[in-house]
């Protein structure tokens, strides 16, 4: 086989840009420049002034417009990104028990923070292989329901319903971190709608941000009432107070910030969700109709309905080495299709966000197609 690194991809069958990481994602050149237009009045300036409390705000109607945000939910946001959130949740919105869909690396992550808290209850966790998705289920005295919208680690993607026959004022928490943004919601059917900007929001990482309900935003007055020892970086109250201050309660990064508020205000300019939603189905309709008439490729999801159009997983055949197609398109400058590590696949990742144009998906499936013929 030929050194994957010395294989040239013709630049007429290159992506215009080759950034296809699922986070940190593709940042816009524009939103640089924005950011670079405002560094020496923004950047190095206190997050408790107006010129940062000014993007804060920003960021937050943006989503609010974005979400079309039901009437009384709240953008709320602190710094840690998903998975102090997970910890945050942990704390401060599950009164005892919780039930969990864990399909995937990061569904399970929570789920074991939830496990391991000594304060809380044993947690059901509904578990499906890896590629598949189980559901949730009505159960009594679950006081809180979690999912992933979209598995980062697998390419998964499920709907947002809220669980029929569940207890009342039962909450639903949903992980929307590589989903927001870029799939489709009503965020009526949740109660927390919980993400990081290193994703569709095409920022780095660092945030979290949560459109909460009046429901979620009264459990967790009523979980800090109720004495509950509450570390202060976890503390949510602390957090929903600071936000409707256009602040955050320790000091954020300014450049997330600033980067994820002028990707919102782009998509919205685009159309919104219905256009961002729009736009990554189109990439996802490329990859795997690519994937699926190829003699070496397929969709690593077999169940068409549940396939990402935001992380697209494409398995290869035995004879054909992807990681070596990986470390080929690297070394042309298209950066970032290596599988999730702990899934230990023959495979790609590939992320398909707003940020990324679908013309450029068209241009990776060539390049690839190129790089195995000269392997």
């Amino acid at each position: 086989m030929a050194d994957p690194t010395t294989i040239r991809i013709p630049d007429e069958l290159k992506p215009v840009d080759g950034r296809f990481g699922c986070g940190p994602s593709k940042i816009q050149p524009a939103a640089v420049s924005a950011l670079a237009d405002v560094a020496s009045d923004f950047l190095g300036t206190s997050h408790r002034q107006k010129t940062v409390r000014d993007q804060v705000a920003r960021l937050r109607r943006g989503l609010a417009e974005f979400f079309s945000l039901p009437e009384g939910y709240e953008v709320v946001l602190g710094n840690g990104g998903t998975t102090a959130f997970w910890e945050v949740a942990t704390f401060g919105l599950i009164r005892d028990r919780a039930q969990f869909a864990s399909f995937g690396e990061f569904g399970a992550k929570f789920a074991k923070s939830v496990a391991q808290a000594p304060f809380l209850g044993e947690p059901t966790i509904r578990k499906a292989e890896p590629g598949s998705a189980p559901a949730l289920i009505a159960e009594a005295g679950v006081d809180a329901y979690a999912l992933p919208q979209n598995e980062t680690s697998t390419g998964v993607a499920v709907p947002v319903k809220r669980v029929a026959g569940a207890d009342p004022g039962a909450l639903l928490l949903v992980d929307a971190t590589s989903a927001a943004g870029g799939l489709d919601v009503d965020v009526a059917e949740s109660d927390v709608y919980y993400f990081a900007p290193q994703k569709c929001f095409a920022s780095d990482g660092g945030l979290w941000l949560a459109l909460m309900s009046p429901a979620a935003l009264a459990r967790a007055t009523e979980i800090k009432e109720s004495g509950r020892y509450i570390p202060g970086f976890l503390d949510l109250v602390t957090a929903i107070d600071n936000s409707r201050l256009e602040q955050t309660y320790n000091t954020p990064a300014l450049a997330t910030i600033f980067l994820a508020a002028e990707q919102t205000d782009w998509m919205n300019s685009q159309g919104g969700l219905a256009w961002a939603a729009k736009r990554t189905a189109e990439s996802a309709g490329i990859i795997y109709g690519w994937a699926e008439r190829s003699d070496v490729a397929t969709p690593f999801v077999t169940d068409p309905g549940l396939r990402s159009n935001v992380v697209a997983t494409i398995d290869f055949a035995e004879d054909v080495d992807a990681t070596a197609i990986a470390k080929a398109l690297r070394a042309n400058g298209i950066l970032d299709t290596e599988p999730y590590r702990k899934l230990g696949r023959n495979q790609l990742r590939v992320a398909l966000y707003p940020a990324i144009d679908p013309a450029d998906v068209e241009a990776l499936t060539a390049s690839i197609d190129h790089v195995i013929a000269q392997l």
